[in-house]
């Protein structure tokens, strides 16, 4: 099957042979001549399947026939999806995609100020991306209204849900029209998926091309076993090694992150850091470095790598192990996309073991040992967690000393010590 027998119009068409793309992936090929006949799509595919253009292509289609023109322009397709990496690159997508169609396109996010995007939104747009805090916000401030949406999209909905948006989502559908068109993707579809996809579609067809548990063939796999201590060690010495142009090594942590980040540069290993701590200009900044191979490898936590699509990216590395099963399929999924080679590799510590057998059970396989290197593990036996005495975090001393006196925890510690004094004499 061929793009061209799709019976898509001329414009896009066009614009897909220019960005090299004659033939749909699997999930591109069902999903949208579904979504052409106005259909709802319930989608599960996982990232490098070529989601994006399954939902951009359709929506071009759909609204390139019913044009409408400069500041009388009204939103008429919604995307919404839960981090700023990833509706930048759906922005981008839309561009590319629909550049000979005439359509306006923007994408609003937070964590940059808000004038530019108010200023685009104000000279008309067709198709918006956006997060929901922002989105949320500039509706509130009434830059945006969703009275006119004709098609829908949700996207990542699973991660929607890990990152707390599931408020956000009921607001926006309360504002969306119930006539409407509805294109629902999620990578994994646990129960609390399907019930938000049963409230939000309506008869929808079901299309899934890769089950949440398969990983891509083509990537090799292999796992270290190493002390916590030796991670540090082990990855210089398999970057080095390696070679590699470009590597994304996943951490659980931001700090931990940039600890990693510290050590490799140490090193002269050039590497950058993508967290929710670091500022949008900051992130978008490492993100080019990053395809642009003018620094070799990216240090990322799992949300904020959500939406990374760099072309031939030869490594990805657990540096630490995740502990839900999914996020592991998720991670390696960046490596290995269009056919192209790719190897993920995970170092696994003593306390680490089970996540990798669960890991195991999830793919179907088991994850090849890699014993040729410099720091086998010692420690084969988790340790106990240590029995301490929890502490309570700044804000909670901050809250608890607040309760007297409107919030000054210096007058309260004042009116303690005045109170010992008295009971003292």
């Amino acid at each position: 099957m061929s793009f061209k027998s799709l019976n898509l119009s001329t414009p896009i068409l066009k614009s897909l042979e220019e960005e090299g793309y004659t033939h749909p992936t699997p999930i591109q090929s069902q999903a949208i001549p579904i979504a052409l006949k106005g259909t709802d799509v319930l989608g599960c595919a996982q990232t490098g399947t070529g989601k994006t253009a399954a939902f951009a292509i359709p929506i071009l289609e759909l609204l390139s026939k019913s044009k409408s023109r400069g500041q009388n322009r009204k939103i008429r397709s919604l995307i919404v999806t839960p981090t700023r990496e990833l509706a930048i690159q759906i922005d981008e997508s839309f561009r590319s995609y629909g550049r000979f169609t005439n359509l306006e396109t923007t994408v609003v996010f937070g964590g940059v100020n808000q004038k530019g995007q108010v200023k685009k939104l104000k000279r008309g747009v067709d198709i918006l991306t956006a997060t929901p805090g922002r989105l949320l916000d500039l509706m509130n401030q009434g830059f945006i209204s969703l009275s006119d949406i004709e098609i829908f999209v949700l996207d990542e909905a699973d991660r929607m849900l890990d990152m707390g948006f599931i408020h956000d989502i009921k607001k926006l559908l309360k504002a969306i029209p119930d006539k409407r068109q509805t294109l629902f993707f999620s990578a994994t579809m646990p129960n609390e998926i399907v019930k938000l996809s049963r409230s939000m579609l309506n008869n929808p067809i079901k299309v899934e091309v890769t089950p949440e548990s398969s990983t891509v063939d083509i990537i090799e796999q292999g796992v270290y076993f190493v002390d916590k201590g030796n991670k540090k060690n082990l990855l210089v010495d398999v970057l080095k090694e390696a070679g590699a142009k470009s590597a994304l090594v996943f951490t659980r942590t931001k700090h931990r992150a940039n600890k990693v980040v510290k050590l490799l540069n140490s090193q002269n290993i050039q590497a950058e850091a993508i967290h929710g701590n670091k500022s949008q200009k900051a992130r978008q900044r490492a993100l080019g470095n990053f395809k642009e191979q003018a620094t070799r490898v990216l240090v990322a936590t799992d949300i904020a790598a959500r939406g990374i699509d760099v072309d031939e990216l030869q490594y990805v590395i657990n540096y630490e192990i995740p502990n839900v099963p999914e996020t592991y399929v998720h991670r390696i999924g960046r490596t290995g996309r269009a056919g192209a080679e790719g190897t993920a590799l995970s170092f696994c510590d003593a306390q680490e073991k089970d996540y990798i057998k669960d890991i195991e059970k999830l793919i179907g396989q088991n994850i090849p040992v890699i014993d040729d290197h410099k720091y086998p593990m010692t420690d084969h036996n988790p340790a106990p967690p240590e029995k301490q005495k929890r502490r309570p975090s700044r804000k909670h001393k901050s809250e608890k000393r607040s309760t007297s006196n409107g919030g000054n925890p210096k007058s309260n510690s004042k009116k303690r010590r005045r109170k010992g004094t008295r009971n003292s004499k």
